[in-house]
């Protein structure tokens, strides 16, 4: 028996498909733009996106040597909004969570409701990001659009809509959205009407992460390469799958994933609801794992920043890797001097993430000489990314979150030079898995779950998950970046006031 992972980012998609033994018996991956038509707009080609997911997946199962898979599920981006009609299709490109052009919408939610109110009913912070405000500046700026839409879709409930007829949403996605009830486990119906929003127009919860949603209709199966019938069973959010993908099934087990985005997630038995976290603006909401909840950070920039110095002013390295078979990034850091660089990079080149929150941040560069090389700079922006990281650390333990380890995951994952950053710049063992790309194997974990290979998720993590090496801090340049960290954390007060006047 195989099963399929397919995970779209914010980025790209990959499909896996996993054999009895969790070995990869075939991977198909493709890239897709985001759009900024605007200054703080950032959208997607919804369609552009299906259509290279259903590339993807085909790829991976012609590759595959396994028997044909029964059962998929998918790990998504979160907070996309996309309206269609009423075969699902798109209206409008999907406005992506790292949109930051709903100021006033997030300032109404704060005066109508109180945001203390919105957190502890939803576990989301106030932020441009979510899903609610994307809804009300449609309603506001669109009304054509708002007003033909049959339903408002998440790139969950968009795919399974397409790829099962049906959309439903998992409880993980949905209790990120910010018109969730973490404690009744449904839409909350007095948010939705205050904000003159239809629960109709929103999609059925569905079934506990395992729960089968659907049955993979006959024209994609045809189109990918398929052979016989395949369950669709309830994925989530993409960090909670990498989440599950990386073992972190039980409280105050953590995972650093580095994607697109660069994420932390803790798990926990109960949501905690916080002022503390409130004010960092860490969201709290369902885990794909029923009965846990997860903390999460968000670094909006992440391993998406690294992409934009590699696509324009690495593009030599690009080529050299196209000419020599080798990894752009890996050639971009090869000369990198040992120790701390003396370049302090603030990565905030889409606004700052958790804990200070602010779109009106920018990214910076400083300490810039004649002397500085490709390699400094390309360092210098993993070092900054990292320091981001272990702000968010400190905050998550000050305000009482059990970490008792990370697990590391996503793309930065299969860097040696990024991971021992982490590990010294955090004072903080990382643990490797073998799998790293975990979305699609928390998916995968799930898919088989739903289609009876196993009895429960642990049951499935045990056999699924296992941890390939350990990432250990250095004294030596652990010290040496100490003086480093303090400095940084004086870079974001000490430049926003010229920033916001820039």
């Amino acid at each position: 028996m195989s099963v399929i992972g397919l995970d779209i980012g914010t980025t790209g998609c990959k499909a896996i498909v996993f054999g009895d033994d969790w070995e990869i018996f075939g991977q198909g991956k493709r890239e897709y733009s985001i759009l900024m038509p605007r200054a703080q707009w950032a959208e997607q080609d919804a369609g552009l996106v299906w259509n290279l997911a259903l590339d993807s997946l085909a790829e991976a199962v012609s590759q595959s040597k396994a028997d044909p898979p029964v059962a998929m599920a998918l790990s998504v981006q979160g907070e996309a909004v996309i309206p269609v009609n009423e075969e699902g299709l798109p209206l409008r490109n999907a406005i992506l969570g790292m949109d930051t052009r709903t100021m006033e919408e997030n300032a109404w939610l704060a005066e109508t409701f109180g945001a203390e109110e919105l957190f502890s009913r939803t576990g989301m912070p106030m932020h441009t990001m979510n899903t609610l405000t994307k809804l009300l500046w449609l309603k506001e700026h669109e009304p054509a659009v708002w007003k033909s839409s049959r339903q408002f879709l998440l790139y969950e409930d968009y795919f399974l809509k397409r790829l099962t007829g049906t959309a439903t949403i998992s409880h993980c996605l949905a209790s990120r959205t910010q018109m969730y009830d973490l404690h009744s486990g449904c839409w909350a119906s007095d948010i939705l009407e205050k904000c003159g929003i239809d629960a109709g127009r929103l999609s059925e919860l569905a079934p506990d992460a395992g729960g089968v949603v659907g049955g993979l209709i006959k024209d994609i199966t045809v189109r990918t390469g398929i052979d016989g019938d395949v369950l669709v069973v309830s994925g989530g959010h993409d960090q909670a799958c990498a989440a599950l993908g990386s073992g972190v099934i039980e409280p105050g087990e953590g995972m650093n994933s580095t994607g697109t985005a660069e994420v932390v997630e803790v798990a926990m038995s109960s949501p905690v609801l916080s002022e503390s976290l409130r004010r960092g603006n860490i969201s709290v909401y369902r885990h794909v794992v029923p009965g846990l909840y997860l903390s999460m950070t968000l670094n909006h920039s992440g391993g998406l920043l690294f992409r934009w110095f590699r696509d324009t002013l690495g593009a030599d390295k690009l080529l050299e890797a196209e000419s020599s078979g080798g990894d752009a990034y890996d050639l971009l850091l090869a000369d990198a001097r040992p120790g701390p660089t003396d370049l302090m990079v603030l990565p905030h080149f889409s606004g700052s993430g958790t804990p200070t929150p602010d779109t009106t941040s920018r990214g910076a560069f400083l300490g810039m000489t004649f002397a500085t090389t490709q390699a400094d700079m390309a360092k210098a922006i993993l070092e900054g990314l990292t320091f981001e990281l272990r702000v968010n650390l400190d905050l998550l333990r000050e305000s009482g979150v059990k970490i008792e380890e990370l697990r590391a995951v996503g793309g930065g994952a299969r860097s040696d030079v990024w991971l021992q950053l982490k590990a010294d710049i955090c004072e903080t063992p990382l643990r490797v898995p073998r799998v790293t790309e975990a979305a699609c194997l928390g998916a995968a974990i799930l898919a088989s779950v739903g289609a009876g290979g196993y009895d429960s998720i642990s049951a499935a993590v045990r056999d699924a998950v296992k941890i390939s090496r350990t990432i250990t801090p250095s004294d030596i340049r652990t010290e040496a970046y100490k003086r480093r960290y303090e400095l940084y954390r004086e870079l974001y007060p000490g430049l926003i006031s010229f920033l916001r006047r820039c």
